[in-house]
């Protein structure tokens, strides 16, 4: 299904022919990002990631946006908390253009010092920006909880003080260290020949392996009871992120994690979505999302609460953790369970950009890909046992944390009060 190589520089690449397909993605990614940085360069992974779309040796910003766009593609970047991505996705004929221009980013960008400086106040005001959001800023908030004082618990993005201080060398050292091609991976989907591309890629990178720092600290997880904080705000709905420590990318019950991120609130046919929404009203946002790093990971409750029902939203919250905790799901609600997690991947798979991503991060992470068939089999051998052994596991009492954004300036002990889970 998935054609991979390796070559002799350290660089990966693995690629999926794609032979309906009239697009092709491709995605260059850096086994870097967050994690790998300290306080004092807080973001520079981010930072770095933001000046390689403004010029190369060979391209300039505005040739590098014209020349994909003007084929009718599509290009972007992100940086999270372990990896960096450059990716495009356009009209099949175009590919060879998109690895030139993404790998002249990635090797040749020219990190000018007035690019540097335009973009320093350009993340200045993204940070304002997500601060001005709360429905954003509460994950921040979550993050310091879950992992305090760490790599993890510090926003991707970076701090004011930090930003601030990250100078040119420091972008250079940085990229020098992690920007390899033994710490890269090039994925590619859609209407296109493996052989063809590597041809490709050899001519363009080096062929010299290079030592490279690729290490992070492993995450602590010292949390003894619940942990709430409240962030003072004049908002008109209250905005709740509410998290556990969860599984890494390989432990073995990823999959029934999973499958109890769908039941409890993935969809309109949640648990949560249907009790806290439809019946009580509490709230017209609610769900649950999943977070996996390579050592640890990150189950969350989200939702954007009525002002005055903010009491009942989490008494009811909990109330939903602790009934799948206690009971086995039904086998209609499993059965269902596994076809939405299963139909949801296969849809993304239709799409070469998607395809190209899930390819991509899972041989940046794992040195495999599972495919569509591997996940069906891990699926159906999981029973209702194993949900309900997750929930017992991720929902204890001590291991709550709570992260509010509202105007709750008098209510912290009330609220804390509530957090019972035994």
């Amino acid at each position: 299904m998935y054609e991979k190589s390796a070559l002799n520089n350290g660089l990966k690449v693995i690629t999926h022919f794609m032979p309906k397909a009239c697009s092709s993605s491709l995605g260059i990614w850096i086994k870097t990002g967050g994690r790998y940085e300290s306080a004092e360069n807080k973001g520079i992974a981010h930072f770095l990631e933001h000046l390689l779309f403004k010029g190369t040796k060979k391209y300039s910003c505005r040739q590098i946006k014209e020349e994909i766009e003007g084929k009718g593609g599509h290009l972007n970047g992100f940086t999270s908390e372990e990896l960096t991505c450059y990716l495009v996705k356009l009209p099949s004929q175009y590919l060879n253009l998109a690895l030139e221009i993404l790998a002249d980013m990635v090797l040749n960008p020219l990190l000018k010092d007035q690019d540097i400086e335009k973009e320093r106040s350009v993340i200045l005001e993204e940070i304002k920006m997500y601060k001005d959001q709360p429905q954003s800023y509460v994950y921040e908030l979550l993050d310091a909880l879950l992992w305090p004082n760490q790599a993890l618990g510090e926003p991707v993005i970076g701090t004011f003080d930090s930003v601030n201080k990250i100078k040119r060398e420091d972008l250079l050292k940085f990229k020098e260290n992690y920007y390899q091609p033994q710490n890269m991976i090039i994925s590619a989907c859609g209407y296109l020949k493996h052989k063809d591309l590597i041809k490709k890629i050899k001519k363009i990178f080096p062929s010299l392996r290079r030592q490279s720092i690729n290490k992070f600290l492993p995450a602590q997880e010292k949390q003894t009871k619940p942990q709430l904080k409240i962030f003072p705000k004049d908002t008109e709905q209250t905005h709740l992120a509410l998290g556990f420590h969860g599984f890494s990318r390989i432990h073995p019950l990823r999959f029934a994690l999973g499958l109890l991120h769908v039941i409890l609130g993935a969809n309109m046919s949640s648990r949560l979505f249907n009790e806290v929404r439809e019946k009580k009203g509490l709230a017209y946002e609610i769900g649950t999302g999943l977070k996996y790093f390579q050592d640890t990971g990150a189950f969350i409750v989200h939702a954007g609460i009525d002002n005055q029902k903010i009491n009942a939203a989490v008494d009811l919250i909990l109330k939903e953790l602790k009934k799948i905790k206690k009971e086995l799901i039904s086998q209609d609600e499993f059965r269902r369970a596994k076809e939405f997690y299963l139909g949801q991947l296969l849809l993304s798979l239709e799409d070469t950009l998607d395809h190209m991503l899930w390819i991509g991060e899972s041989t940046a992470t794992l040195d495999r890909v599972y495919s569509y068939k591997d996940i069906l089999k891990e699926i159906n051998r999981l029973s209702r046992q194993d949900i309900k052994n997750v929930a017992q596991y991720l929902f204890k009492e001590e291991k709550l944390n709570l992260a509010l954004i509202g105007p709750l300036e008098d209510k912290s002990e009330e609220i804390f009060s509530q957090l019972k889970l035994n």
